[in-house]
Formats: structure tokens, sequence, C-alpha cells
């Protein structure tokens, strides 16, 4: 299947054409002339009538009436139709011409225009006005769609319309948070299906596993893989009508069957018949097989003796729900059923731990100091935090002006851990989300061991975002590349031995041995025995840098050799925040990558 067709209706086009073609793989050309690369084509109107069900979009460059004559008679439906986009001959505008949103023509139209530096022409009402893409967020995070109303269109022109709207969040995941940050002015946020007056609005749009059938108001439903199935049942149960059955269960409880994201069992099951007909019942879903010893702790709610007899487990349906669901709660539990003799099933359904609505805490990176370092989603969880606690005596305190009002923003710098633990969890078990902001990256010097063996003891949700490194920022004021082709190939992020010991096995002499880059931490304070330990290997008049306060409003960074780093170092009063960067790698501009080699072009190459 083609990816992109892009159609040529003069020979002028041809430039625009091979631009386009370049910049985007799988693209093939047609034109009336035999241009070079492209396929000859009798007329565009035929050219047409074979692409159209053949291709994923249509590009046209030339007159916008010809490429809407091309299509009319081949429109059907939004959902099916490729995506058209018509590009001036001049190559001044793009434009969307069919499939906009659900074909992705909007966003092949934008591509396009980059590409071109030209203006790009979209009249989707929901673009213009910056609103959400209501018929196609759904498939950006794997939610699948529904309504109770048979016209979809109504809700969506309520929305776009901007008329009084309640968005219910009682699930957790990534596009819930994209919502909340996004929010428009007519949109009301709730956790809760029972805090909504519908009286008070035109639409409800719902991101939840529930059905909530007595609503009277339009409602859009998107619902998120979050359900997991677990399944017992007799040897060589009968399949048919289970998944019907199972259903309609589902739809009583008010569950969503679209919910449903995998099927779960033990091992003695993995064979039968229908495990493999629910698969295929529910959309070819994940299947988890778990053998006895995987779920040995986890109990029954509704234990059985007979299975205990078989398995020596107390059930099969709960605990194997529960185990695909992380731990979560089973919002169905063990249902049995029978719709033959012989033909025994049970099953029970969990929610994904992790889709829960409940405190979180976010262990995230700040990067070296300055604001803007910080990562994007590193910066939302900063703006959504209910506590922010940071590292003050590391991090600015710029980095937490972006918390939003009401939130609660405190320094660690005089609290114990105890203290930082208590505080962290008052928050946790309102259900709030917590912030915990560390210099750098925190997987480097960033003691966030001890808070996670807290955080795993008290059964927490935490999570970590990184961040840069100060010694990435290094290598980026130092405008140097720490490895070298062919001769450094190593950057080693180590510390001087002071009140912290150093492995004997990691000391400095024998690091120093491989005469890589390395980036030393925290060894400002004993910076003559670092001086000592490299000099061991490393000749007097290697290139080193101390960096102090590396992206911050006074950062400072010193210049010279191995053989004076302990007086650059002491002249300059340099402390606590000063990474000590050793190499011939600074400052070098030797060496070729063999990336740039004529036999790896192709890399670059799609």
């Amino acid at each position: 299947m083609i990816k992109q067709a892009i159609i040529l209706t003069s020979e002028a086009a041809y430039p625009i054409a091979q631009t386009i073609a370049r910049e985007l793989p799988g693209s093939q050309l047609f034109a009336h002339s035999g241009v070079e690369g492209a396929v000859r084509i009798a007329s565009i109107q035929e050219c047409v009538r074979e692409l159209f069900d053949r291709c994923e979009s249509l590009i046209f460059i030339g007159a916008m009436g010809i490429c809407v004559r091309s299509i009319a008679p081949h429109i059907r439906d939004k959902h099916t139709d490729p995506a058209v986009v018509n590009i001036d001959s001049t190559g001044q505008y793009a434009v969307s011409v069919l499939a906009g949103h659900t074909g992705g023509a909007n966003d092949l139209t934008k591509r396009v225009a980059l590409i071109l530096g030209a203006e790009a022409v979209i009249t989707t009402q929901s673009d213009n006005t910056h609103l959400w893409a209501l018929d196609t967020i759904g498939n950006r995070y794997g939610w699948a769609t529904t309504s109770n109303r048979s016209d979809l269109n109504r809700p969506l022109a309520l929305f776009v319309n901007r008329r009084p709207t309640a968005l219910l969040l009682d699930i957790d995941d990534e596009g819930t948070r994209y919502l909340e940050r996004t929010v428009p002015a007519h949109v009301k946020i709730y956790h809760r299906y029972e805090d909504i007056d519908p009286t008070d609005y035109e639409l409800l749009i719902a991101v939840t596993p529930y059905l909530y059938p007595h609503t009277e108001i339009p409602v859009l439903y998107y619902h998120p893989k979050v359900l997991h199935l677990g399944v017992g049942c007799r040897k060589m149960c009968n399949p048919e009508g289970v998944s019907d059955y199972i259903a309609n269960v589902l739809k009583e409880n008010n569950l969503s069957v679209h919910s449903i994201k995998d099927l779960s069992s033990i091992e003695l099951k993995k064979e039968e018949p229908l495990l493999q007909a629910l698969q295929i019942s529910f959309g070819h879903i994940p299947v988890n097989i778990y053998a006895t010893g995987e779920l040995q702790e986890i109990k029954a709610v509704n234990p059985s003796e007979k299975v205990k007899e078989v398995t020596t487990l107390s059930g099969v349906a709960e605990p194997a729900a529960i185990r695909s669901a992380g731990g979560g709660a089973l919002l169905l539990e063990k249902q049995k059923g029978k719709l033959s003799e012989g033909n025994d099933f049970t099953f029970a359904v969990a929610i994904d731990r992790n889709a829960l609505r409940r405190g979180h805490i976010e262990i995230v990176g700040a990067g070296p100091g300055d604001p803007d370092l910080v990562s994007v989603k590193g910066r939302y969880f900063l703006e959504a935090a209910d506590l922010i606690l940071y590292a003050g005596s590391l991090v600015p305190a710029e980095l937490t002006h972006c918390a939003k009002q009401g939130a609660v923003v405190r320094s660690s710098a005089s609290m114990n851990l105890e203290e930082q633990f208590a505080l962290m969890k008052e928050f946790y078990d309102r259900g709030k989300l917590v912030v915990r902001l560390h210099t750098g990256d925190p997987c480097i010097y960033g003691a966030i061991q001890e808070q996670m063996a807290f955080f795993d003891a008290h059964d927490l949700s935490y999570h970590i975002t990184p961040g840069i490194s100060s010694f990435q920022a290094a290598a980026a004021a130092l405008r140097s590349q720490f490895t070298i082709p062919e001769e450094v190939q190593t950057i080693i992020l180590t510390r001087g031995e002071g009140r912290t010991p150093v492995p004997e096995k990691e000391k400095l002499s024998l690091l120093a041995r491989s005469q890589s880059t390395l980036c030393i931490f925290l060894s400002a304070s004993v910076i003559d025995s670092v001086q000592q330990e490299l000099l061991e290997h490393y000749p007097p008049e290697t290139p080193v840098a101390a960096c102090y306060k590396l992206t911050w409003k006074d950062e400072k960074i010193y210049r010279g050799e191995l053989r004076e780093l302990a007086k650059i170092v002491k002249e300059n009063h340099l402390t606590l925040t000063t990474l000590i960067v050793v190499g011939k790698a600074i400052d070098n501009r030797r060496g070729l990558s063999r990336l740039y080699a004529q036999e790896f072009t192709h890399l670059f190459r799609k």
C-alpha cells in the first residue's frame, strides 16, 4: 500500500513534489509527463480512481478545482476516506481538503507546510479554536469512543460551540492528565459522577471504564483499557455464548466491555477453547497465563474448595484478575456461569492499580538549575502538584514558581528524612499529587534510594521523571563532545573520596587508567587528593574544567590543565556545586565520526 500518492498537475510542480517525497517516506509521484521518479498516468481522474482506496493520503500539487473534481465521485465516509491535501503550484499554501481529523489530513497539512515553509490552511473548527479534537483523541490514547446518542455529531457540535460541558475523569492516565492541563473555559472537571448535576450542563464527556445509563444529556464516552478479566472453567468448557454472557453481566454492573485490556487464567487452562474464544470475541486482547506460584499469595475473595483441591489455590478468576491488574481492586467479584450441563465457568474483573485516582508521588529531575531545562513532563507535574518538596540547597526556588494556586511548596533543606516522609504521606493519604524535586537527574547522587524504600514499605504509588544531568550541561557549556571517534568512547561519572567512602575498585587512580572523560561530582573539598590520583595516569597537560553552578545565573567555568586543577578550585573558592571535567575531549575538534562516511549514509534515510 502506498502511504502518500503525490499527484502533479504540471511539470512546474516537480521540484515541490521532489522535496515532499524526500521528507515523507513511502511517497510515490504520479504525473502526466515522464518526469524522473514519477509513475506516468493517462489522466488524473483515472489515477485517483485507482489510488483512492489504495493509499493513506493523496497530495495534489496544482489547482484546487482539479483536486475537488477528481476526488468527488469517490468520497464515502470520513472514517474510511484517505487524507487529501492540496498544495498550490507555487508552494505557498497547503490546504486540508478531506478527512481532516479521522484521516489525518490536518496533521499532514501541517507537516507539508513545515517542509515547504508554506501556510497551512485548516478549516476544522476545533483546530482553529484550539479545542480538543474529540473525534480522534480516543485513538491518540487508546480509548474506545462511544456515546449514548446514535449521532456522534451532536455531542461534537455541542462541544465546539462551547456549550456548558462536564468532564468526568474517574481514572488517571496520560490522556486524562493532558485533558486536565488543557481544559477549555466552558468545561468543568469532576472526578466522581455523583458530584455532577446534569441540569447544569448540556454535554458530559466521560473518560471511564464505567457506564452511566441514566444520564439524560448527551454523553461522549472514552473507555480506557484498564479492566482485567480473570477466567476459570471446567475442562473443555463449551465457549458458545460465554462472551455474550460476560458482556451482559458487565453491562448490568455498569462496566464497559470496551475497557477490557486482557484476559488471565492459570497455566492448567492455557489450552482451553474458552480462553481462545474469549480472546477473539473481546478484540484479540492479550492472554496472561500464570503459574500456580504466581497466584499463590493472592487470596480469592470468594474461595473455592474444589479449586483448592485441583490447583492448591483459593481461586482462579479473582487472583488472576488481581495479578494482571498489578494488585488493583476487584470491581466485579467472582461470577459463576453455566450455559449448558458440565460447562461451568467463573470470571472476575479488576481495575488496573495504576489507573486508580489516588495519591501519587512523582520524583522529578530538576535539571542542572536553569528553570527552562526541566523536562516538559517534569514541568507538567510541577504545575499540577498539590505539594512540591524541593531540595532547597541544590535546586533554585525559581523552578517552583510555576506551582498552581493553592499548592504547598516546601524546601527539604532543613528537614530530616522522617519529616520529609511525614509531609509527603500526609498529602498522599489525602489523594494528592506530590512532586519530590531533585537536582539534575535523580539517578545520579540523587539520594532517592531511601525514599523509594519508604514508598515501597508503605505501598505508595510513585514514578520517576528523569532530568538533564549537570555533566550534560557541562558538555554544552564547554562546547565539547565528551567522546572522540576512535580515541575516547567512555564517559565516567564518579566522585572523589571524602566523608562518603569510595569502593576500592572504584578509586579515581584506577578509573584514570582508561583516560576516559571523567566527570567528577561533589569533590571540590578533596581536590588535592583528586588531582594526585588523576596524575597517576593522565598527563599533566590534560585539559580540565571546573564548572560551578552550571546553568545558574552565577555560573562560572574555569579551564586549565590537570597540573593546575587544585589551584583553580582553591583560588576561586569553588564549593559543593562544582563539577570537575577531565579529559582530552574538552575543546577537541579533531576526529570525524564514521557516521558521515559514505557507507553509513543509508542510516539517515528511511
